[in-house]
């Protein structure tokens, strides 16, 4: 289940939150991607638990039901 305080912030840039995303952060939309091309355009997902995760495409992320949105290139450190 995703955090309330997670896809508030995402959806209206809640501030208070104790980590909230980056401001160019992408929600996920529903219904999920069931399918992704194997392109490789690397995407850094927020999850529900406001861990940070990279993924090979904002596809591939938002296939992942943990995550709430994603910010366009790679996780920063990884």
């Amino acid at each position: 289940m995703r955090s309330a305080c997670g896809v508030a912030a995402l959806i209206i840039g809640l501030t208070g939150c104790a980590t909230s995303p980056p401001a160019d952060t992408v929600a996920c939309s529903e219904p999920r991607p069931e399918l992704c091309t194997m392109e490789y355009a690397p995407a850094c997902a927020v999850l529900a638990s406001r861990a940070r995760k990279e993924f090979a495409s904002p596809c591939t992320a938002c296939a992942d039901e943990n995550t709430v949105g994603y910010v366009a290139g790679p996780c920063a450190g990884e």
